[in-house]
This record gives structure tokens, C-alpha cells and sequence, in this order.
């Protein structure tokens, strides 16, 4: 039994839901978001009280119910508070700046490598050892997030690299003298 699909998503004041077949479309004061969804699963809107229903108790059925009902509920999250990850780039000599639209970030390597700010993603650097990913679309914020931290992922024996603010690495101990 889906205990996620079973509970009610409470729409927040100046969010709209808008639903056509089996798409649904979620507008709220940071922007607007659409996705289409399996036709099984219904949506039903009533008195601002949002609940997603499932045909049958078949293993695929039940799947989909909760995933629907938390790609939507992150969706009306995403338009009225917005989604953020926060990075740390720790070694010496590594850092991040941002010239124009552009975030170069110099992590150890012979070049500098260029992220190119995506439709929909702010790329905000506070200082040069942290960066801050902000957007409506949970999925698309945690993806430019992932691709940033695998430029150099932080490494177990001194812990150099990009890792997520709340990241826990691991260390190992190194070799040891005779």
C-alpha cells in the first residue's frame, strides 16, 4: 500500500493547479511547471485539497501512485518556495567565479571548466569556495548539482574536491612508514 499516495497535498495560497487529460500543470509565484503523467493514475483538485487515485492495487499501479503524488507535491513546493542546493569546493587553489552568465571554476586541473547557466537555474557564487544552485524544478536543480560535484568529486584521503554543504566524506588513512 503507497502511504505517499494516499495523503492529501494541501494547495498553498496564490498556487494553481490546472489539469488536462494527464497533464498537470502547476503555476505559482516563482513560475510555472508542466508534466505529463501516467494515464492510470487520476488527479482530483477539490476545495484547494489535492488527491491523486490509483485504478487497482496491481504492483505497477501502486508504484506510480506514489511517485505521482511526490513529483507533484515538489512541484507545488518548487513554485511557491523554490528548491536550493549549496556546494563546497575545498583544496588549495580551487575555487568558483562567475563572469557573466558563465561559472568558471578552477579545480586542480590544466584548464579552467565552464558551467553554462541553464533555463530555469541560478547559479549564485557567495564567495569562491561555495556555490549556491537555486530553481523551481527539484529535478533539474539536483541534476546541475550532480554535474557541478562530478567536475571533482571530493576524495577520501584529503578530502579535496566539490562537495554538497551538508556532505559527510568518509577519510581514509594514508600509507604508513616502516
Amino acid at each position: 500500500m503507497s502511504r505517499v499516495g494516499l495523503k492529501t497535498l494541501e494547495i498553498p495560497e496564490g498556487v494553481e493547479i490546472k489539469q488536462e487529460n494527464n497533464t498537470v500543470t502547476v503555476k505559482g509565484p516563482k513560475g510555472e511547471l508542466t508534466r505529463t503523467f501516467h494515464p492510470d493514475i487520476t488527479v482530483k483538485v477539490e476545495d484547494n485539497v489535492l488527491s491523486v487515485e490509483r485504478p487497482s492495487d496491481h504492483k505497477e499501479h501502486r508504484a506510480l501512485h506514489g511517485t505521482t503524488r511526490s513529483l507533484i507535491g515538489n512541484m507545488v513546493e518548487g513554485v511557491s518556495k523554490g528548491f536550493e542546493k549549496n556546494l563546497e569546493i575545498i583544496g588549495v587553489g580551487y575555487r568558483a567565479q562567475k563572469q557573466g552568465e558563465t561559472v568558471v571554476i578552477n579545480a586542480g586541473y590544466s584548464h579552467p571548466v565552464e558551467v553554462e547557466k541553464r533555463e530555469g537555474i541560478e547559479i549564485e557564487v557567495p564567495s569562491n569556495t561555495k556555490l549556491t544552485i537555486k530553481g523551481i524544478d527539484k529535478e533539474l536543480v539536483g541534476a546541475v548539482a550532480a554535474k557541478i560535484r562530478a567536475i571533482r568529486p571530493p576524495e577520501p584521503y584529503k578530502g579535496k574536491g566539490i562537495r554538497y554543504a551538508d556532505e559527510y566524506v568518509r577519510r581514509k588513512e594514508g600509507k604508513t612508514a616502516k
